[in-house]
């Protein structure tokens, strides 16, 4: 049984493509017991209709899918793993970094893994989610005891249809997708802009190069491979045009009126500066302007 704790827009991706029958939603204190039922547009084909259950009291998971907010995970955990085998591999979907390890650090004893995916997923209306791109994710360990759990994890995730690959350097996947977040996603939420449109926008056009100063000096900082800042931008501008007639997960956050996750985005590099004495001004008032947006 794989158990998924958060059935939002990626948890339901994966509970619709898991072969039927062996995935359960892990319920949050207060939820109600009825089964979960939406329709799943795949990328191909006409759409299907998914009811996942409710894992049940008793039912032991061998695999435990974390697609929770990042803001949420620490909580929704600390209620979770007390009816979880010890044994049980956990694989963390957050956004950002932070939180991940946060749970490395408060669980160390048991077997935590990271996933960095490209898959598109979104909820365009109740009781809809719609398979909005085909990606990859790349699925690694995040403490000792989560190594020998990847390869066989990576496998059973694969029995979606979805394409996974075990990844020895998951903390590196990570920092490539927190780069492209922090470039892209503060501005489509302040803009209220779809990716693609921010490219031109007068307020994006002042803060880009000095934002990828920053996030070049901190990479360094952090230990992780130099990139030069016409190189983020480069990156970060090819993605946006690639997705440019998508809507991040921040601006459909804040469109939303949700809590966004620009704490473990813009917030994590800002705070990542102050650690390490790096200035990060730019970091620091995307971070602010945007939690003004709730």
């Amino acid at each position: 049984m794989i158990a998924i704790l958060g059935a939002g827009s990626m948890g339901r991706l994966w509970a619709a493509t898991l072969p039927a029958g062996q995935v359960a939603f892990v319920p949050r204190p207060g939820q109600h017991p009825e089964p979960v039922h939406y329709r799943f547009q795949p990328i191909e084909g006409e759409p299907l209709s998914v009811t996942v259950p409710w894992l049940q009291p008793g039912q032991s998971p061998d695999l435990l899918l974390v697609t929770t907010k990042a803001g949420d995970t620490l909580e929704a955990l600390t209620s979770a793993l007390p009816s979880t085998p010890p044994s049980t591999p956990i694989v963390l979907f957050q956004n950002g970094l932070g939180s991940q390890q946060q749970v490395a650090e408060t669980w160390p004893e048991r077997p935590v893994l990271a996933a960095s995916t490209t898959e598109g997923a979104n909820r365009p209306q109740p009781g809809l989610t719609v398979h909005a791109g085909r990606g990859t994710t790349w699925l690694g360990a995040l403490n000792p005891a989560g190594q020998a759990h990847v390869e066989p994890v990576a496998q059973q995730l694969a029995t979606s249809g979805l394409a996974v690959q075990p990844e020895p350097d998951i903390l590196g996947r990570l920092w490539q997708k927190l780069v492209i977040n922090a470039g892209i996603n503060p501005f489509t939420a302040l803009l209220d802009s779809p990716n693609g449109e921010i490219l031109g926008q007068p307020f994006y056009l002042k803060w880009i190069d000095p934002l990828c100063q920053e996030i070049s000096q901190l990479l360094d900082a952090a230990g992780q491979p130099s990139a030069a800042p016409e190189i983020l931008r480069e990156t970060i501008e090819a993605v946006a045009r690639k997705t440019a007639a998508n809507t991040s997960s921040m601006r459909a956050d804040m469109l939303a009126g949700r809590e966004t996750e620009i704490d473990f985005i813009n917030g994590y590099l800002a705070r990542l500066g102050h650690r390490y004495n790096i200035a990060a001004p730019v970091n620091q008032m995307l971070t602010e302007r945007v939690k003004q947006l709730n």
